[in-house]
C-alpha cells in the first residue's frame, strides 16, 4: 500500500515534536541538577579541599564526605546551616579551649594556622554584630592572611571580617601602647598582611651598691709605723629609677628618671703612727663635672668638711694641684669629682677618669 506524502510529513512532524519534548525535559532536569549543585570549600583541621555537592545543609555535606564527628569537634557554620555556592565550612577535630560554647544565636570567628593546620583560636561574635558587618548569616566568608605577631610570621585562614576580629580570635587585645598595622577597624581582604607589635612602657627600680673607699689618717697616739684599723668599711646603697620601653619582649630604650642615696657608704679608716702633724690621705678614681658650684679649682667629696684644701695628684703623671671642697659627691665609687678647670690642670678632659691620691 502506498503512503501519501501528506501523511508522511505528519509522521515526521510528530517525531520531531517528541524529540524536542524529550530534549526539553532532559535540559530541565539538567538545569535543576546544576542549580542544586554547589561548590564548597571544606577545611578539615586546617587542610582546605574544594567539593562539589548536592547536599542541602552542612550536616548533609559532612555525612556525604564520611566524616565522623564527636561532641568536642567544632563545625563552623553550624550543621543546620543551609549550603550556598561558594561557602566555606570549617571542621576542627583537635581539642580547643573556648571561653564560651557556641550557641545557635552566636557565630564564631575562627583562625587556622595554614603552616601546620593548628587552630590559633576562636572568638565569639553576636549574630547581630555579624549582620551589621555586612555578612549574611549562613554564608561564611573565609580569607587567607599573613599575621606578624611579635616578629613571628603566621600564614592563616580565617573568617574574620576586620583586623580587630582576627587579632581577638588569636587572643590578642591591643592596648594604646601597642602598634597595629593596618588599624584594627580595617576590613580584612584576601592576602592582607597584619602586623602586631607589642609595646610596653614600664617603670623599674634598680638598687646598686655604693663601694666604700679607704682613708688613711696619721696619729701621734701611735708609734711611728704602727697602724690600726679604726673602722671597717661598709658599702652604701643607691636607688635608680628608670623608664623602660620594651618592644616585642626586648628592651629598646631605658631612661634614668632619678637617683636616690638610700644609705651612704662608710669609708674604711686606717690609723698610722707618725711624728709629723696630723693629716689624711686617700687613693681612688677622680672625674670632673662642668656644673660645679663657684669657679676655679674646686671639688666635690662625700664627707670632707667644706673649705678643706686637698692636694690631688695624678698617679700616672705625678702632676698635682690643690682644690677646695665646696660640694657633696660622688656616690658611685669615685673618691672625688673635680671642677673641669681643676681636672684639666692634671689631665685632658677626654680622659674622663684618672687614678689619684688625695692628701689633706
Amino acid at each position: 500500500m502506498r503512503v501519501r506524502p501528506t501523511r508522511l510529513r505528519r509522521l515526521r512532524i510528530r517525531k520531531a515534536i517528541g524529540n524536542a519534548t524529550l530534549a526539553t525535559a532532559i535540559l530541565a532536569v539538567g538545569g535543576l541538577y546544576l542549580s542544586a549543585q554547589k561548590t564548597i570549600t571544606l577545611v578539615v583541621d586546617g587542610s582546605p579541599e574544594s567539593i562539589t555537592t548536592l547536599s542541602v545543609n552542612v550536616e548533609g555535606l559532612l555525612d556525604s564526605t564520611g566524616l565522623v564527628l564527636d561532641g568536642g569537634d567544632l563545625v563552623e557554620p553550624p550543621p543546620s546551616t543551609r549550603l550556598a555556592d561558594g561557602m566555606t565550612v570549617v571542621v576542627d577535630t583537635s581539642p580547643l579551649t573556648i571561653a564560651a560554647s557556641l550557641a545557635p544565636e552566636d557565630v564564631g570567628v575562627w583562625v587556622v594556622d595554614r603552616n601546620d593546620g593548628a587552630p590559633l583560636g576562636v572568638a565569639l561574635r553576636p549574630l547581630g554584630a555579624l549582620a551589621h558587618a555586612g555578612t549574611a548569616v549562613g554564608e561564611t566568608r573565609a580569607v587567607d592572611a599573613r599575621v606578624v605577631v611579635r616578629g613571628k610570621v603566621h600564614d592563616v585562614f580565617t573568617n574574620a571580617s576586620t583586623v580587630r576580629e582576627l587579632l581577638s580570635a588569636m587572643g590578642i587585645e591591643p592596648d594604646r601602647s601597642d602598634r597595629v598595622d593596618p588599624s584594627p577597624m580595617t576590613p580584612l581582604q584576601p592576602g592582607s598582611t597584619v602586623t602586631f607589635v607589642d609595646i610596653q612602657i614600664k617603670t623599674t627600680e634598680i638598687t646598686k651598691a655604693i663601694p666604700y673607699t679607704s682613708i688613711t689618717s696619721y696619729s701621734d697616739e701611735l708609734l711611728p709605723g704602727e697602724n690600726r684599723l679604726a673602722h671597717a668599711g661598709a658599702n652604701g646603697e643607691l636607688l635608680e629609677v628608670y623608664r623602660v620601653k620594651i618592644v616585642d619582649g626586648k628592651v629598646v630604650a631605658k631612661v634614668l628618671l632619678r637617683r636616690q642615696v638610700l644609705a651612704e657608704a662608710v669609708p674604711r679608716q686606717l690609723l698610722i703612727g707618725r711624728s709629723t702633724p696630723d693629716h689624711g690621705t686617700q687613693t681612688g678614681e677622680a672625674s670632673w663635672y662642668s656644673f660645679a658650684p663657684g669657679s676655679g679649682f674646686t671639688a666635690a667629696h662625700p664627707w670632707l668638711p667644706f673649705g678643706t684644701v686637698v692636694q690631688v695628684t695624678n698617679l700616672a703623671t705625678g702632676e698635682s694641684i690643690e682644690v677646695t671642697i665646696n660640694d657633696r659627691g660622688p656616690f658611685g665609687g669615685r673618691v672625688i669629682d673635680l671642677s673641669d678647670e681643676a681636672f684639666a690642670a692634671i689631665a685632658p678632659l677626654g680622659a674622663g677618669v684618672i687614678d689619684v691620691r688625695l692628701v689633706w
